[in-house]
């Protein structure tokens, strides 16, 4: 029965090379091969042979395929303001999820997180994974600061401060006199010191495939034996991290035996690295460094746990050795094979097609090359060659006899190949999902074809792409986001501050719970972006409906959720700062506006129902009588301008009518009198207005 007990520094040096070496094993012989000939093939290169003097044309399924998915994978994850988003599994959690939600994308975007997603979504098509390595590194900045003049008392306050180094002291003695007049000695200091501060911030790389390792019975990063990334540094960087440079200027780069890495490194970049032993800098040197993640029990309590191990040069000597949390990768793949690490890319998937389009491409070819300039045969002797072989146009042919030279005619077959060729494209679409459909408007198509049968011609096409994304979505992107969260908690400070519903607020991720749920938030349905919209349309609209009937007390729609339908709107139409357009809403703001309302109610108490009603009806009672007085008076003064005008007719007949007696007669009459009884008031007491309006007219 084997006894537990610790480890000494050999038996951890020996069981992490061995477990090393079978992990490189595995990769070099099983994955290694299949990565190379996928890049060979996403640059547009076959296996299959070629003739001299045959087309060399290359039907580049592979990378056409790989370019058209990664736009839509790239849109997926970029459209959503928060693709992956934490869920709180208690009340308590809920101000700490949302901020932590927030803060983790606004770090992963400026970590430059387009490129890093860019890189791993590539990787992940092209050969098999992409991966994400995620960590926190601690840095020191250092501050000078120099100090005259400084009494012994003020020195002691300031060499005792935390995080302060005496680079240089220097003491000058004066004499000074005190009250009583009496001389003495006084030393004055002279300092330069150093404020070291300890800083530390989040770290993400893509890592290339060939540096990651894994090992063969692995089925992901958190069941592995050992997870690996194999890469070279230079001494300076060593140094840097607080090696001695004596020992590590004498380790060695990686291994000659490692061909695998160099090929790969060579077909993703199309160039080869040249070496640069001849550099005369020591510090320059680059030195074989992996960073592996295995479980060990080092300590003998019959528990392994997980441990972070350093290992450089070409021996793979152990530096470092301590425990460590999680695996820190993320590891992104789009068709994963389950039970297995490695699943398959598209790459794997159309390789043999690219292989067989390109037999046909160019058997077309040629056949229409020898159509056009068909081959011909002449008797030896009869045909000047030289004169034959010039292509020239126009060109003259010295014969000796007209039979001398005759046209060898090549069937036209190219037309027929193209059913075939069309066969190969329907597979390839079947197999990626992208197709004619799923790409664009197809005219050939939409011809006779409504706009329901086109969307879902255009869903069907994009289902295949859609898993792909869900892949993404729940291992890579969840994956990283979860360790963004626990090394946000274990490292930030409480003085943190972050951009939240548009103000700058302070927040300390030490307090959010690891254990949060984590859900993606990203369109990878079969709705595409105007459904989505219209059904947003819709909600709005049930919303409003709801508040407008019910209140804001209605219990199911808030002024939070209005705005968030609002934003999801607007975001869906490509527009970003929502804040420009609609204030932030949180619960806790909608619970202060609501406060402030029913404080606002109880200082002005509202009258009761029956009262407004009443109070409703008296307005309508005063406003009928001001306008029926006003009709009143309206119609007074169209009286009074009738009777005006009808006096003035009267006069005019009564001057008329004068005349004609007194010449006609000779008799004058006395228009003053009667114009004067005309003039009389009709209403001694009041105007006719006077009368309807109570003299107020």
């Amino acid at each position: 029965m084997a006894e537990l007990k610790k480890m000494t520094d050999d038996e951890v040096q020996r069981i992490a090379k061995d477990a090393l070496d079978s992990a490189i094993s595995f990769v070099e012989s099983e994955i290694a091969e299949d990565r190379i000939k996928s890049q060979r093939y996403f640059e547009g290169e076959t296996d299959i042979g070629q003739e001299d003097g045959r087309s060399k044309i290359v039907a580049t399924k592979v990378r056409d395929t790989i370019r058209a998915i990664k736009p839509s994978l790239m849109r997926v994850f970029l459209s959503s303001e928060n693709p992956v988003e934490f869920i709180p599994t208690s009340q308590k959690d809920v101000i700490g999820a949302e901020q932590a939600t927030k803060y983790a994308h606004w770090k992963f975007n400026q970590l430059d997180g387009y490129r890093l997603l860019n890189d791993a979504i590539h990787d992940a098509l092209v050969k098999k994974t992409g991966v994400l390595k995620i960590w926190w590194e601690d840095n020191a900045e250092a501050t000078m600061h120099t100090y005259t003049n400084v009494t012994d008392e003020e020195m002691m306050a300031i060499v005792n401060e935390d995080d302060v180094t005496v680079v240089e002291h220097g003491t000058e003695v004066s004499m000074e006199m005190d009250e009583m007049g009496i001389e003495y000695e006084s030393p004055m200091h002279t300092l330069t010191v150093s404020h070291q501060k300890e800083t530390g911030e989040l770290k993400i790389q893509s890592v290339p495939p060939e540096e990651f390792i894994v090992d063969r019975n692995a089925r992901n990063v958190e069941d592995a034996y050992i997870v690996a990334h194999r890469t070279e540094m230079r001494v300076s960087d060593l140094v840097a991290m607080g090696y001695d440079f004596e020992e590590i200027s004498n380790l060695s780069g990686l291994s000659s035996d490692d061909t695998y890495r160099d090929t790969e490194a060579f077909e993703r970049k199309g160039y080869e690295q040249s070496e640069d032993e001849h550099n005369a800098d020591p510090s320059m040197k680059k030195v074989s460094v992996t960073e592996a993640y295995m479980k060990m029990d080092k300590e003998g309590t019959g528990i392994a746990v997980m441990y972070r191990l350093l290992l450089a040069g070409g021996d793979d000597k152990v530096l470092e050795c301590e425990p460590y949390g999680d695996v820190p990768f993320a590891v992104f793949e789009v068709d994963p094979e389950p039970h297995t690490f490695f699943g398959r890319s598209v790459a794997d998937l159309l390789m043999n097609d690219q292989d067989s389009s390109t037999a046909m491409l160019r058997g077309m070819m040629d056949n229409v090359a020898l159509t056009n300039s068909p081959r011909q045969g002449y008797v030896q002797g009869q045909v000047n060659v030289d004169d034959l072989m010039n292509n020239e146009i126009g060109g003259l042919v010295r014969m000796k006899s007209p039979q001398a030279l005759v046209d060898i005619a090549t069937p036209f077959v190219a037309g027929q190949v193209l059913t075939a060729m069309q066969y190969m494209d329907d597979a390839v679409e079947a197999k990626s999902g992208v197709s004619r459909a799923s790409m664009g408007l197809d005219p050939d198509a939409l011809q006779n074809t409504s706009a329901t049968a086109a969307r879902l011609q255009a869903q069907q096409g994009s289902a295949q792409i859609e898993v792909m994304a869900r892949n993404i979505a729940e291992g890579g992107m969840k994956r990283l986001f979860k360790l963004m969260l626990n090394l946000l908690v274990e490292n930030s400070c409480e003085d943190t501050m972050m951009r939240l519903h548009g103000e700058f607020q302070p927040i300390d991720p030490r307090v959010w719970n690891t254990g949060m749920d984590m859900t993606v938030n990203v369109g990878v349905g079969t709705g595409q972006e105007g459904e989505r919209h219209a059904a947003l349309s819709q909600a709005l609209q049930m919303q409003m409906q709801i508040w407008t009937q019910y209140g804001n007390g209605n219990g199911l729609v808030t002024m939070t959720g209005i705005r968030n339908a609002l934003g999801d709107m607007l975001a869906l139409q490509g527009v970003r700062n929502v804040d420009r357009y609609f204030n932030p809403m949180t619960p806790e703001t909608e619970q202060q506006l609501i406060q402030e309302q029913q404080q606002q109610a109880q200082e002005n108490p509202q009258m009761s129902e029956a009262e407004a009603l009443v109070q409703a009806e008296q307005y309508k009672a005063d406003k009928k009588a001001e306008m029926d007085m006003l009709r009143a008076q309206i119609d007074a003064q169209k009286a009074i301008a009738i009777d005006d005008r009808e006096r003035d007719a009267l006069d005019q007949q009564l001057l008329i009518k004068a005349a004609e007696i007194l010449g006609k007669y000779g008799t004058s009459v006395d228009v003053a009198n009667i114009k004067l009884a005309q003039e009389e008031a009709r209403y001694p007491q009041e105007s006719p207005a006077q009368a309807v309006t109570g003299g107020r007219f």
